[in-house]
This record gives C-alpha cells, sequence and structure tokens, in this order.
C-alpha cells in the first residue's frame, strides 16, 4: 500500500536588508509585511558581519595596518610593503598567493601548523561526495570516515598551486607577539612589517535569534529551528518536507 504523498513545501524569505524590523517571536516571523507563521525557520544569514581576530600579544602596539580578511581588495593596495598575512586555511592561502605572485609585494606567511594542501586533481563535486559521505556514515552509526578535514585544510586552487609550486608559498611557524613596527618571533629575532592580514575566520552572527533565549546548542524547544552558514552540512541534511518554512537571509 502506497503511503500519502507529502504535502508541498511552502516557503518565504524575510531580507534583514529590506526588512529591518523583521523580528523572531518564537515558531513565527514578525516581519515588515505582517506575522509569517511557519513551522520551521531556517536562519541563512551566514558569519561574514563578525569577522575573528586572535588575542596575539601586544596587537594593539602594532603602528602598522591591519585587517581582516573581508577588508582585502588587491595587492596594489600594498606594492612596495611588506605584509605579514596570518592563518592556515583557504583565505590564508590565496591571499598569501596573489600577493606573491604579484611580485611587487614583500609577503610572510604564517600559520599555527604547517599547511596542509588537497590533493590538486580534487574537485568541488569530490569534496561534496567525501562530506556526504561522512555524514551517511555518521548517521548510520558506522566509523567516522574524517571527511574532507582527512584529506587537506587548503583547495589548490590555480594561483595557489602556481605559488606553491614555485616556492613563494612556504609558510612560516606563528610569531610570538607584534611589535611597534613588525613581528617577534619565538627564537626572539624580529621582522618588519608594515602590515598585516588576519585570515583567521568568523564568529557565528546569530544575534537576530536572541529573542528565542536559546541557551543551548540543540535546545529541543526549538526543534523548529534550522541554521546555515555556520560550519553545518548546508541545505542537503535540512528535515522540510511537508512544512511551512521561513528563511531569514541577510
Amino acid at each position: 500500500m502506497s503511503s500519502s504523498p507529502a504535502a508541498p513545501k511552502r516557503r518565504g524569505a524575510v531580507s534583514r536588508r529590506k526588512q529591518p524590523n523583521a523580528r523572531l517571536t518564537g515558531p513565527n516571523k514578525e516581519a515588515d509585511s505582517g506575522i509569517w507563521r511557519a513551522g520551521a525557520v531556517i536562519s541563512a544569514t551566514g558569519s561574514w558581519s563578525r569577522p575573528f581576530l586572535p588575542a596575539v600579544p601586544s596587537r594593539s602596539v602594532f603602528t602598522g595596518r591591519q585587517l581582516h580578511t573581508v577588508g582585502y581588495r588587491s595587492p596594489a593596495d600594498f606594492a612596495g610593503q611588506r605584509v605579514i598575512v596570518v592563518g592556515g586555511g583557504n583565505s590564508g592561502a590565496q591571499i598569501a598567493a596573489d600577493l606573491a605572485l604579484d611580485g611587487r609585494v614583500e609577503v610572510t606567511w604564517v600559520t599555527q601548523r604547517p599547511p596542509r594542501f588537497l590533493p590538486d586533481d580534487i574537485d568541488s563535486r569530490a569534496l561534496f561526495d567525501i562530506a556526504t559521505a561522512r555524514r551517511r556514515a555518521l548517521e548510520e552509526g558506522r566509523r567516522d570516515t574524517g571527511g574532507v578535514a582527512s584529506l587537506g585544510d587548503i583547495v589548490a586552487v590555480p594561483p595557489v598551486r602556481a605559488a606553491r609550486d614555485a616556492g613563494r608559498l612556504a609558510a612560516k611557524p606563528m610569531f610570538s607577539r607584534l611589535t611597534a613596527d613588525g613581528v617577534r618571533w619565538d627564537d626572539s629575532s624580529h621582522s618588519g612589517a608594515d602590515a598585516v592580514i588576519w585570515c583567521t575566520g568568523f564568529r557565528p552572527a546569530l544575534a537576530h535569534l536572541g529573542p528565542l533565549n536559546l541557551r543551548v546548542p540543540r535546545d529541543t524547544s526549538a526543534h523548529w529551528l534550522d541554521v546555515l552558514g555556520e560550519g553545518d552540512g548546508g541545505e542537503g541534511g535540512l528535515q522540510t518536507t511537508g512544512r511551512r518554512v521561513c528563511f531569514i537571509e541577510q
């Protein structure tokens, strides 16, 4: 006997830019256009509004320019300068490669641990398949495959590969502190710097969920809430069939 077909999904989106007065009041969304009642709320706001800067000793002493990944635009902004790029992920590798290949910037790339490059021949489809296989293994109680993280941290996109193969993308261990005009290394040596680019990630931007009074990550009273863009597996893992869904977007 066949089961009844699932009820169609109804979806609406609330933009925080277009409707700045919108707020959550529980499993409802109060927008400028009225109150939306939904069986599920998906927060798809991401985390790019909260750049993370680590508490490095004497960071405030440095008199040069400091910026986060989001403020980086072009090597031209740093022509003729000595630049320290901090971060062992994709952003750090790509910005360091961009500066190194330009030829007008003296760049030093520093990481907390030796960088791990993903195999050159791996593509986005393969990464998706690996991540999906890990999620299924965990759901079925099988051994954790490690997913993408087991292969490496950095995708070898063409500029990164070119800089690495040319010997221009060799990382140094993290410095111990900043000085007024550069960085101090663990061996007490000093390197001058005109700018430091912090490729150190982001923290979740979830202030708009404050009215829900959630105190634990998996509050059972919030089974109707899904968060995208905070390190999860994406929409592929959401259970929204047959429910009215409200997306919250930037």
